[in-house]
C-alpha cells in the first residue's frame, strides 16, 4: 500500500485499464517529453483536463533528432545549427529500441510510426586499440569477426582437449564427453580428429569465393596469444545483454518521429516556451508559476494535481512546496555526463571500401568510445555516422571544446581507423553534450545503490498533490520505456486517488 492507500502495478505492455471518469479534474503536466505526453494522452481519454507546460519550443524532451535547421543552445551560450543535407539526420538522444521494450512499441504502433532495423552489432566492423601493452595489433584495425572466431575457436580447442583427456574435475560419462566435444567442435569450428582450431570461413577470407574457378583463399587465424592480448575481446559475450540486442528497432526518419506521433495526439494541449519558475501546492490543489520565455511575463496555472516530468537535475533548482524529505531524496540522484557527434560524409566509404553496413567499430580511444555506422539509407551517396559517444570525465573534457574543436577531435580519431577518407569526405557535423543542455542537464539519472534503496521509494510516492514521472523513476534509466511506464504508474495513482476522493465526498453528502 502506498501513501495514498492504494496499490499500483507497473504495466509493461499497455497502459493500465482505468475505469471511471475525471469528474472535471485538472492535472497540470510539467514537461512535454515522452512521460508527460504519455500521461496527457491516456488521462485525456478519461476526461481529465491535462494542460502541458513545456519550456522548449518543441515536444519530445530528450527524444530528439538533428536534421537540417535544428538549433540547439547549450548553457554556455554556444549555439549550433544542424546543416545536414535534406534526408540526412542524426539521433543525438535515444537511438534504439529493443524488442522487449513493449511499452515503447505500443506507441509506435498506436501512432503509426514505421520502424526499421537498427544494426546494433556487426562483426565486419573494426576493432581498434592503441597504446595497449603487449598487444601486437596496437595501432592497427582488425575485423571484429576475426577476433571473435579466433578467441572462440582457441578456447573451444583447449576445453575440447581437456574433455577428451578426462582432465575436468567434474565426472562425465563417456556419452556426455562425446556430446560436449561435438558441441565444442561445432562452436569453435574445430578439426574433429585433431580437436584443433585452424580457422573458419566465418572469420573471413583473404580473397572471397567467386564464380568460375575461384574457390577463394581462406584466412589464417591470428596467434592465440596475440588474440588474448587484444582488449576488444573483453566486450564479446556468449549472448547479447538484456538491452543490447544484435538487432534493434529505430523509427524511419529519426527517433523524434515517435515524439511527433505523440504531438499529433496531444499537441493542442501543449503550451510551448513556458518555463516553470515555481511549484506550489496546498491540500486542495496545485499552483504552477510559469514564465513566458519570449515576453518574460509570468502567470499562474492551477489544477487538482501536478505530474512533474522535469529531470531531477533541473527540478531541484526550482522553488517548490515539496516536503524536505522529498527534496532531500531528489538531491541524492546524479545525472550522466554524456556527449555524441554526428558527422556527415559525402561518400559512404565505410560501405564502399570497408563493406560495413551498420554496427559499431570498437575503440579504446579516449573521448571517442565506439564509432557507429548508420542503419538507414543503405547504398546512398551520403550518410551520417556517429563519430563519438562519450561518458563521464571524457564527456566533460570534450564538451569544454568549441563545436569546431569537437569536430576536429572526432575527425582525427576516426582517421586512425578509416584513413584519409575520413577527413576528405567530411562535410558537416552536429554535436551534443547533454549535461550542458538546458532543461535536461544530463543524459539520464544515475542511481547509486544507496539512493535506490533510500531515495527511490520516496520519489515514487506522491508528495501531497505532486507526483513525479520520467525515466529517472524506473529501472530503465536512459530508455524511453522507462519514461513511458513511469507515467503509466503515476497516472494510475492520480486516477485512483481522484476516484477515492470523489467517493468520500459523495458518502459525506
Amino acid at each position: 500500500m502506498d501513501a495514498w492507500g492504494m496499490i499500483a502495478a507497473s504495466a509493461a505492455e499497455a497502459p493500465p485499464d482505468l475505469e471511471g471518469s475525471a469528474d472535471g479534474r485538472r492535472v497540470i503536466i510539467l514537461g512535454a517529453g515522452l512521460a508527460g505526453m504519455t500521461a496527457a494522452y491516456e488521462l485525456a481519454k478519461l476526461g481529465y483536463e491535462t494542460p502541458i507546460i513545456e519550456a522548449r519550443d518543441f515536444a519530445g524532451g530528450r527524444c530528439q533528432t538533428a536534421r537540417r535547421g535544428f538549433v540547439q543552445t547549450e548553457v554556455t551560450g554556444r549555439t549550433q545549427r544542424a546543416l545536414f543535407d535534406e534526408g540526412q539526420h542524426f539521433n543525438h538522444g535515444p537511438w534504439r529500441i529493443p524488442y522487449h521494450h513493449r511499452s515503447t512499441l505500443h506507441y509506435t504502433r498506436e501512432f503509426d510510426v514505421p520502424l526499421e532495423i537498427m544494426v546494433n552489432d556487426n562483426p565486419n566492423a573494426w576493432a581498434y586499440r592503441e597504446e595497449e601493452d603487449g598487444n601486437p595489433f596496437s595501432g592497427e584495425r582488425v575485423r571484429i569477426r576475426e577476433l571473435r572466431a579466433d578467441i572462440g575457436g582457441y578456447t573451444a580447442e583447449l576445453l575440447a582437449k581437456a574433455v577428451d583427456q578426462s582432465r575436468l574435475d567434474d565426472e562425465l560419462t563417456e556419452e556426455d564427453r562425446e556430446r560436449l566435444i561435438d558441441y565444442l567442435v561445432s562452436f569453435g569450428q574445430l578439426d574433429r580428429s585433431a580437436l584443433e582450431y585452424r580457422g573458419t570461413g566465418g572469420r573471413g577470407y583473404e580473397e572471397d569465393p567467386g564464380a568460375g574457378l575461384n574457390p577463394g583463399v581462406p584466412s589464417d587465424p591470428h596467434a592465440f596469444r596475440d588474440v588474448l592480448s587484444h582488449g576488444a575481446i573483453n566486450s564479446f559475450r556468449a549472448i547479447d545483454s538484456h538491452t543490447q540486442k544484435n538487432t534493434m528497432f529505430q523509427p524511419v526518419g529519426g527517433m523524434d518521429q515517435l515524439a511527433r506521433g505523440f504531438e499529433r495526439a496531444v499537441g493542442h494541449m501543449i503550451d510551448y516556451g513556458q518555463e516553470v519558475v515555481e511549484i506550489r501546492q496546498n491540500d486542495d490543489g496545485v499552483r504552477i508559476v510559469v514564465e513566458d520565455r519570449g515576453t518574460g511575463e509570468t502567470r499562474e496555472v492551477e489544477g487538482d494535481y501536478c505530474l512533474c516530468t522535469i529531470p531531477l537535475s533541473v527540478l531541484n533548482q526550482i522553488p517548490s512546496d515539496l516536503s524536505p524529505e522529498f527534496s532531500q531524496a531528489m538531491n541524492q540522484v546524479t545525472y550522466a555526463s554524456t556527449g555524441k557527434i554526428g558527422l556527415q560524409f559525402g561518400r559512404r566509404f565505410w560501405e564502399l571500401d570497408d563493406h560495413i553496413y551498420g554496427g559499431h567499430t570498437i575503440t579504446n580511444l579516449q573521448g571517442i568510445g565506439n564509432i557507429t555506422y548508420p542503419s538507414y539509407g543503405w547504398q546512398e551517396q551520403k550518410g551520417v555516422l556517429q563519430g563519438y559517444y562519450n561518458f563521464g570525465s571524457d564527456a566533460i573534457e570534450v564538451s569544454a571544446m568549441t563545436s569546431a574543436e569537437r569536430t576536429r577531435f572526432a575527425l582525427e580519431a576516426g582517421s586512425k581507423i578509416h584513413g584519409e577518407a575520413y577527413e576528405r569526405e567530411f562535410e558537416t557535423a552536429f554535436s551534443v553534450a547533454w549535461h550542458l543542455i538546458p532543461y535536461s542537464l544530463g543524459g539520464w539519472a544515475s542511481w547509486s545503490s544507496d539512493a535506490r534503496q533510500n531515495a527511490y521509494p520516496i520519489l515514487n510516492e506522491p508528495d501531497g498533490r505532486i507526483l513525479l514521472a520520467g525515466e529517472h523513476l524506473s529501472y530503465m534509466t536512459g530508455w524511453m520505456s522507462g519514461a513511458i511506464e513511469s507515467a503509466w504508474i503515476q497516472m494510475e495513482k492520480i486516477h485512483q486517488h481522484a476516484q477515492a476522493t470523489a467517493t468520500r465526498v459523495q458518502e459525506a453528502a
